[in-house]
């Protein structure tokens, strides 16, 4: 038997234990051992939830030295987590890991890369957002096993708390660290809940009566990283509440963490005067102090002021630090009107561009929360009327809240997070919804925000067991896969609707699919947290309605023998598991037995792919039959002219190339692929193979099964050409794998160029030897190759554009070079990791060659600036003020056009042209590009 509970709130800004012995109805917390200074270590509730990574010999191993440690391993790897590293962090700029938690749900970067700290030199050891998650756990484990050695935390009943909010990919991500960290069985439990079942735990005894007039609870829940809504319904039966979730919001990284930033920004606002502005390193410092002080300005007993000091860094630590000292009067102006202003309950988020962005994380656009939660209320306002037993409001079911509608108000509040210890904030959006509703609102007091979640996570272990009321409602979101259906547009079929509980398996049996055998299979789904009642099975617009994308699912089901069937009929079954998460299987129709999960795929940070929605070409078979005959059977005879007009026959068939759809050149280059062997039957055959073959995969992402084919496209390579004294087939092999980079990964796009490295160094240059083989052609399609590869490391991309520099100082080198200096410095990367660009101060060199050119004779010069220029709202990324505006001097001057000049002042999106400028060339049609 297990002798405890344990519940675990893995926090942004903190991580804290509650527990309690089987059978006991007391819950305390976990007071984990950590050092606050150096050399010494005390119990605190507790754990912030940072790591910093130490320079090599700035910390004495002795005063690391933690209890379960053995003497001779004490800080070993220079890495301290906890209250120390906090300080440490705040005092030495660059060297802090925070926020491990907002990077778990940032889908845009490789969650399982080690990138933090962002912005980090490359002399700061590194850790992924998972890693970091893992550390922070099995920290916990090891100090929970040093004080209960004969119960260890993994053997013990674990409840892990997430953000109601976390997608599917989050949730497996933050599994994977309990992994790692050594707690591989563990139940999730969303953070509203959690903190209602404390407050449910606490008020046990007298729940009739507290509860009496309530009908419909809003949590409110603002963390360091994530504002999280949900609406828990309240229903009366023999004097005790039946507790259902009816709503919970969708991901919204809104906290206090944009709280601390705000400040920073005022703060580094004054301290500007005669310093340059402040790197991404040192603005991180600045946010660790400005924390300390709005929890001090906030607090019940404030000060009327603190002072902020910036320490400086090297020999100027002490006499190079500044200081600014902040009011109490302007916190409460910046972070209560700011975060939380009085607005009426149908104003809605709103969509500034100039949000505030910083550390490579999208935080949310709009900070105002009271907008927020009148959106959400909004959203969820039929199930809330029901809960309320108000009349309906008048228009079709399901149809958008009418914008003079009375907004149907819960009646009761709970309030949680760490923010909400401040009365001025809590104060201000009690006193916001309950002027919504006309009356105030019944507030269910919570004595401890701070550990209220770790706390509810034992009392919901309790409740699981019938000791305690518990919460129904089932899955908070309904979720759908997306259909390949042309004539019908953006469809999606329920797998499994909202309200579904733990454990019921969802069935689709009116619905059969082809499973292909012996090739990973993908299924693409989204989510929704609307209150429309879905049914299994049903199909519904994804043109309509808020949905969400999830990771792709995927297998590889293995066909039965050599001479077995290629694909056989299945059937889907999804179910929400005891742990939290969404679990899809593939059932064959005729066995049963034959069951297959589907799992997420996390890995990596592809765009979204882009929903299949075109129906086949009615003359797709008419192409693949003129594809036959050129690259068919040996006894098909076809001369060099009628090999060279397959291009014409095609356009002649499909239309022009250039309108051909992601759907139809994905099937074209399945029909090259099934004939890629009988590509070097001339040097006209395999010309016009590698050319066909690359145009019909590009960009190499970004349609389902996508990294299938480039994998099976990159089996080629070490084949190599034919034909290799013919220099316009060296030019369509590099141009083949040009367009279809973005699907490889780094130790393909390394060996491509280590490939090229020979002819690509200047003259002079010996670094590189000659590969062994024939000698490579095409110079000029290398240069825009190595522009291409997003995925080699930082090093490799600085040396070839310095190569290219050296190069492009001779007025006869092709100037399509400068397209590719200005890719490979590209402040955004076309699909290439955001950690992975070229430093700031690398690419301000590059720009400055690039100022310096006529612009006029050489057309690539501008957009190359423009790119290297962009803005992104990342301080690591973005170029300082005054070289961004200094392009755009140059860019009016220039006559550029104002898209190009939005880019560089302002976070803004490609448009369909530039996007193919960056490419090379244009994408396939319907295919859109989402990078962050």
């Amino acid at each position: 038997m297990k002798q405890y509970i344990v519940g675990i709130d893995l926090g942004t800004s903190n991580t804290v234990v509650a527990y309690a012995q089987a059978g006991s109805e007391d819950i305390g917390v976990f007071d984990i051992d950590q050092l606050v200074s150096l050399g010494e270590v005390a119990a605190r509730p507790l754990l912030p939830s940072v790591r910093y990574h130490a320079a090599p010999g700035e910390l004495s191993p002795g005063d690391l030295q933690l209890p379960w440690q053995q003497a001779d391993s004490a800080g070993a790897q220079q890495v301290v987590i906890g209250r120390l590293a906090s300080t440490l962090g705040a005092q030495v700029p660059g060297r802090l890991v925070a926020s491990a938690k907002s990077w778990l749900s940032h889908a845009s970067v490789d969650r399982t890369a080690p990138i933090l700290p962002w912005g980090a030199g490359d002399e700061v050891g590194k850790v992924s957002p998972v890693a970091a998650s893992a550390s922070y756990l099995a920290y916990v484990r090891a100090a929970w096993n040093h004080r209960f050695p004969q119960a260890r935390l993994e053997d013990q009943d674990v409840v892990l708390t997430v953000p109601a909010s976390f997608d599917e990919g989050a949730r497996a991500l933050t599994l994977e660290a309990a992994r790692t960290a050594g707690l591989p069985v563990l139940r999730l439990l969303e953070e509203p809940q959690a903190a209602f079942y404390d407050w449910l735990f606490h008020h046990r005894r007298t729940l009739g009566a507290e509860l009496a007039q309530t009908r419909l609870v809003l949590i409110c829940d603002v963390g360091g990283g994530t504002t999280d809504l949900t609406l828990i319904k309240v229903a009366m039966a023999d004097g005790q509440p039946q507790l259902t979730r009816i709503g919970v919001g969708n991901h919204l990284m809104l906290g206090g963490d944009n709280m601390d930033l705000a400040l920073a920004h005022l703060v580094e606002s004054r301290l500007a005067a005669g310093h340059a502005r402040l790197s991404a390193a040192s603005l991180s410092q600045l946010v660790e102090r400005c924390r300390v002080a709005k929890e001090q300005l906030l607090s019940a007993q404030a000060p009327d002021a603190v002072t902020i000091t910036l320490l400086g860094a090297g020999s100027r630590l002490i006499g190079g630090s500044r200081s600014v000292e902040v009011t109490r009067q302007e916190i409460e102006q910046l972070i209560v009107d700011g975060f939380f202003p009085p607005v009426s309950s149908d104003e809605r988020p709103g969509r500034a561009r100039g949000a505030i962005v910083e550390f490579g994380l999208p935080y949310a656009t709009d900070p105002a929360v009271t907008r927020h939660v009148a959106a959400f209320l909004s959203q969820h306002a039929a199930q809330s009327r029901k809960a309320l037993d108000l009349p309906d409001a008048p228009g079709a079911p399901g149809a958008p809240e009418a914008p003079d509608a009375a907004l149907p108000m819960p009646d009761t509040l709970l309030l949680n997070g760490g923010v909400f210890r401040a009365s001025a904030l809590s104060g201000r959006i009690a006193g916001t919804l309950g002027r919504w509703r006309g009356e105030p609102l019944h507030v269910l007091h919570n004595d401890s925000p701070d550990v209220a979640v770790a706390r509810g996570a034992v009392a919901y272990a309790r409740a699981r067991t019938g000791h305690a009321p518990r919460i129904g409602g089932g899955s908070a979101r309904s979720y759908f896969l997306v259909l390949d259906d042309g004539a019908q547009g953006q469809q999606g079929i329920c797998l499994l609707p909202r309200g579904t509980e733990e454990g019921q398996e969802i069935h689709l049996e009116d619905r059969a699919f082809a499973l292909r055998l012996g090739y990973p299979v993908r299924f693409h789904l989204v989510s929704s947290v609307a209150d429309t009642a879905y049914l299994p099975g049903e199909l519904t617009d994804l043109a309509q309605g808020d949905f969400v994308r999830l990771p792709p699912i995927a297998t590889v089901v293995q066909p039965r023998g050599a001479g077995g069937p290629r694909e056989t009929p299945v059937q889907l079954t999804s179910s929400l598991t005891e742990v939290g998460t969404l679990e899809v299987h593939c059932i064959e129709i005729g066995d049963a037995s034959q069951r297959w999960l589907l799992e997420f795929q996390l890995r990596g940070n592809d765009a979204p792919a882009a929903l299949p929605m075109d129906a086949p070409h009615a003359s797709l078979a008419q192409a693949g039959e003129c594809i036959d005959r050129t690259f068919g059977a040996r006894s098909q005879e076809v001369g060099p002219k009628e090999v060279k007009r397959l291009r014409v026959q095609l356009e002649q068939l499909l239309g022009a190339r250039e309108t051909w759809d992601s759907a139809l050149l994905r099937e074209l280059f399945g029909t090259f692929w099934e004939r890629a062997r009988r590509r070097r039957r001339t040097a006209d055959h395999e010309r016009l193979w590698l050319n066909l073959a690359g145009y019909c995969l590009r960009p190499g992402f970004g349609y389902p099964l996508d990294d299938w084919r480039a994998e099976q496209l990159w089996s080629l390579f070490e084949q190599g050409i034919q034909y290799v004294n013919e220099s316009q087939i060296w030019s369509e092999w590099w141009t083949l794998w040009r367009r279809v980079a973005g699907g490889l990964g780094e130790q393909a796009q390394l060996r491509l160029l280590d490939d090229m490295a020979f002819y690509l160094q200047p003259a002079g240059t010996t670094r590189y030897k000659r590969p062994p083989g024939p000698a490579r052609a095409g110079y000029a399609d290398m240069v825009r190759l190595a522009g291409s590869l997003e995925r080699v490391p930082v090093e490799r991309k600085i040396e070839v554009a310095e190569w290219l520099l050296t190069r492009l100082r001779k007025s006869s080198e092709n100037p399509q070079g400068w397209w590719a200096i200005g890719r490979i410095g590209a402040r955004r990367p076309f699909y290439g990791s955001a950690h992975s660009v070229v430093p700031a101060d690398v690419a301000v060199r590059w720009l400055d060659a690039i100022l310096a050119l006529d612009w006029k004779k050489i057309e690539p010069a501008a957009f190359a600036a423009v790119q290297v220029a962009r803005m992104t709202g990342d301080r690591s990324r973005d170029l300082p003020p005054d070289v961004r505006a200094n392009v755009v001097r140059r860019l009016e001057a220039a006559n550029a056009p104002r898209t190009w000049i939005a880019m560089v002042r302002e976070t803004v999106e490609l448009d369909e042209a530039d996007e193919g400028r960056v490419f090379g060339e244009s994408l396939p049609a319907g295919l859109k590009l989402i990078v962050e």
